[in-house]
C-alpha cells in the first residue's frame, strides 16, 4: 500500500488554491530559522505561529546540530538574512530509544525495518545487512536537556557561525504543546 495517490491529490487541491504564495520572497520574512526534529507529532508552523514564507525550518532525526544542519543554518544567515536561530528538541523523542551500537548492530543484521518492543528494538528482518551503520555517529540522545545544550554549543563554536546571531534552546513538550526554554542552552547561544 502506498500514499502516493493521496499525496498527489492533496497537492492538486493545494496548488488549485495557491494564489499569491507564488510571489513570496526567497528570504524568510520573519528572519529566523528553527532546527528541530522530523518527528511527525511536531508542527513548527503551529507551535511557532508560522505561515509560508516566515522562517526556515530545518528538520532531521532528533533536531541535532549535524554538519548538514549547521550548513543549512549558515546558508540561511549568509545568503538569506536570518538573524536568530532556535534549536528545538522534544520530549519522548525516538532518538532516546537506541544507541549508536544498537542501530549499528541492527543494520549489520538487516536493512529491513526493526520493531520497538518493551525491551528495545528487535530486528525482524533477514539479511543481508551492512556494516556501514557501525561507522556513523547517529547523534542519539541520552538526556534531552543536555542534547539541546550540546547542540547550541556546537553551533556557537562553529567557525562559520557569526557571534552576533542569538541561538535559543528549547524543548517542545509533546503532551502539552508548550515550548520550554533550556536556560543553559540559551545562555550558551547568547549573541556577542
Amino acid at each position: 500500500m502506498t500514499v502516493l495517490t493521496e499525496v498527489l491529490e492533496a497537492n492538486q487541491a493545494y496548488a488549485a488554491a495557491f494564489g499569491e504564495k507564488g510571489s513570496l520572497a526567497l528570504p524568510p520574512a520573519r528572519q529566523f530559522a528553527i532546527l528541530t526534529c522530523m518527528d511527525a507529532r511536531l508542527d513548527p508552523a503551529q507551535y511557532a505561529g508560522l505561515k509560508e514564507g516566515d522562517a526556515h525550518v530545518i528538520r532531521n532525526a532528533g533536531g541535532r546540530a549535524s554538519d548538514d544542519a549547521i550548513r543549512s543554518l549558515v546558508i540561511s544567515y549568509k545568503l538569506l538574512g536570518t538573524k536568530e536561530w532556535f534549536v528545538i528538541h522534544h520530549t519522548d523523542c525516538g532518538m532516546e530509544f537506541f544507541t549508536n551500537s544498537v542501530i549499528g548492530s541492527l543494520l549489520a543484521n538487516s536493512l529491513e525495518t526493526a520493531v520497538l518492543r518493551s525491551d528495545g528494538f528487535t530486528d525482524i528482518g533477514e539479511g543481508p545487512g551492512s556494516e556501514e551503520g557501525k561507522y556513523i555517529h547517529w547523534l542519539t540522545i541520552e538526556n534531552q536537556t543536555q542534547s539541546v545544550v550540546e547542540d547550541v554549543q556546537r553551533i556557537r563554536r562553529h567557525p562559520l557561525v557569526p557571534s552576533n546571531i542569538p541561538i535559543y534552546g528549547y524543548l517542545y513538550d509533546v503532551r502539552s504543546g508548550r515550548l520550554i526554554e533550556v536556560p543553559e542552552a540559551t545562555t550558551a547561544g547568547v549573541a556577542r
